[in-house]
């Protein structure tokens, strides 16, 4: 339907509120404004939904939601009776109206027959994934948009095993989507009527409990923690969002005696007013922990995004200053504080295995495989890592023991398939206090282990391209790569070219083509005769394309030339794109 046809159906539609009304009508002479929110619906994919809040069929809202939430109903009673009466779990942050689309949803799964577990409260997104395997639910969905800017809100949907959806259910949804009309095909039992009627249960502190125990169990060594007790200090900030309550208990339940947390991000607020953007992985996000730190003199900062999925840390350097870990370096130091920590626990499992993404250091590789580790990689998002550890612990081929990705996400234990702030965080304040009793910080570990397995540096570029036209240019480039395969970048061969769609690798010298384990995801990838690999993909979440750069080299300098040569190439692409 043209999007001025949407419009006006929306314009029309009784379902609208006046208010809802109004915002329509304040574009009635802005046709660009009106076919950016008609032109089509989100796409649903396995990260389910993530946009702008706003009236319109490309806006999340809570029509948008109930729509989706439909044609989720739909697939899982396709699944037949048994797999509908088992459940949905229903999560949602702190995010605006998040609280308002969580019931939204709830009403239409019960419409649809199907019982809810709503979280009465706002929860941290992992335990959602845990709700999901502990209640034995067919599916789950929470209602966030994890690390993006305040205007925007999300909708992230799990199957049975507590992992985001598969492709075939993603695509199954969207094609439900695509049947439904909007409004008239929507049922909606009301949230009041359908908790009366035990349709709707709520969940709270005893699902709280049992999840915390099990954080609780991944502690390895309470003894380092109580070494240093007395003199490790620490910050904290959730960022407004949901780790402000499970965090700081799990930390006091580790031994933390002296745990300060930012006191004016400790307060629940969807609009973030604190910080121009709630990601961890922007340093300057912490101005206001830093500024804490400084004055109760902490060796350690650590920080949640809002739905406590993901978690970045900061570290007091010989100067004072605190300077931000990388995902990436933040995982490999993790990675090999776990293995050691296990070995000398004793619960290191006989075939332990280790999982990345493709777009994740190679270093991790290396620590894992020196130590007898078993390393995988997987393409990014953790249901394929949660995938790949459910057929390697069916098969018997080994039990993982750490899964992450560079953008600051870690999973660990065997009771979620999700990134895990809250897990993650407890791990690594026991790493960071286990390395204060041996006397070092963990730029001091970091440098042991770059000595130790070698040096590897890592950037990950953003080409932001926002709207209709950001989104034609995305294709075009990856288009223009696939029609165009670079042969040297930067002044360096390209050994191979690889295109995970296809899942096909053809070497540069030679032609020869050949099939990857590997395929089906939007990524091209470039390994280079200096040992640097280049990656390219969509985002599945925000309108950019990422490009990531992998090198190696004899020393710190030397991988950060490679780094600066290939970022220029990669600047270049919105360029090469556009004179295509």
């Amino acid at each position: 339907m043209p999007y001025r046809q949407q419009y006006n159906q929306w314009l029309h539609a009784p379902a609208l509120s006046a208010q809802e009304r109004e915002e329509l009508m304040a574009i009635a002479d802005d046709p660009k404004e009106q076919e950016d929110r008609f032109f089509s619906m989100l796409e649903f994919g396995t990260a389910g939904l993530r946009g702008i809040m706003g009236v319109g069929l490309r806006r999340m809202n809570l029509h948008v939601i109930r729509h989706a939430t439909q044609a989720f109903a739909q697939v899982i009673l396709a699944e037949g009776p048994q797999a509908a009466a088992q459940g949905v779990a229903i999560c949602y942050d702190c995010r605006l109206h998040s609280q308002e689309f969580a019931r939204g949803a709830a009403e239409v799964m019960a419409a649809n027959g199907i019982p809810v577990r709503l979280f009465a409260a706002m929860r941290p997104t992992p335990e959602l994934s845990f709700a999901v395997r502990e209640y034995g639910c067919i599916a789950g969905l929470n209602v966030t948009a994890s690390h993006n800017p305040p205007e925007y809100n999300g909708y992230k949907v799990y199957w049975s095993d507590g992992a985001q959806l598969p492709p075939r259910h993603a695509a199954a949804i969207a094609g439900e989507m695509a049947k439904l009309d909007i409004f008239n095909d929507v049922k909606i039992l009301p949230y009041d009527t359908a908790l009366a009627e035990g349709k709707i249960t709520l969940l709270g502190q005893e699902t709280d409990d049992k999840f915390l125990a099990h954080v609780l169990d991944q502690i390895n060594d309470r003894q380092a923690v109580e070494q240093v007790a007395d003199t490790f200090t620490m910050v904290y900030t959730p960022f407004h969002g949901t780790g402000y309550q499970q965090i700081p208990y799990v930390l006091g339940q580790l031994g933390i005696r002296h745990l300060h947390c930012v006191p004016e991000q400790m307060v629940i607020d969807g609009a973030f007013p604190t910080v121009s953007s709630p990601n961890p992985e922007n340093p300057e996000s912490f101005a206001l922990a830093q500024q804490l730190a400084k004055k109760v003199d902490a060796q350690f900062i650590l920080g949640s995004d809002p739905d406590a999925d993901r978690v970045a840390i900061q570290v007091r350097d010989r100067d004072g200053q605190y300077v931000q870990i990388s995902g990436n370096q933040t995982g490999v130091l993790l990675l090999d504080y776990l293995i050691g920590a296990k070995q000398r626990a004793g619960t290191l499992p006989e075939k332990p295995v280790a999982l990345k993404s493709l777009v994740t250091t190679n270093m991790a590789r290396a620590v894992a495989e020196a130590n007898g580790v078993a390393c995988y990689d997987t393409f990014t998002g953790f249901k394929f890592m949660a995938e790949k550890k459910n057929q390697l612990e069916a098969a018997g081929q080994g039990q993982v023991i750490f899964s992450y990705e560079e953008s600051i996400g870690y999973m660990i234990g065997d009771y979620v398939r999700d990134k895990d702030a809250v897990t993650a965080s407890l791990l690594l304040t026991e790493m960071t206090a286990w390395y204060a009793a041996q006397g070092m910080t963990l730029l001091d570990a970091l440098q042991a282990l770059y000595r130790k397995y070698g040096y590897y540096g890592e950037q990950t570029l953003n080409l932001v391209m926002p709207g209709l036209e950001g989104m034609a240019q995305m294709k075009a480039i990856m288009a223009c790569l696939r029609q165009t395969p670079p042969t040297t970048i930067g002044g360096t061969p390209v050994v191979s070219q690889r295109d995970y769609q296809t899942g096909t690798e053809r070497q540069v010298a030679t032609g020869q083509e050949t099939q990857m384990a590997l395929t089906g995801s939007n990524v091209l990838s470039y390994p280079l005769a200096d040992g640097t690999t280049i990656l390219v993909r969509p985002s599945g979440t925000e309108p950019k394309i990422k490009v990531y750069l992998l090198a190696t080299g004899a020393d710190r300098a030397a991988c950060q030339e490679k780094l600066d040569r290939y970022a220029a190439w990669a600047y270049d692409l919105k360029k090469m794109a556009a004179d295509q």
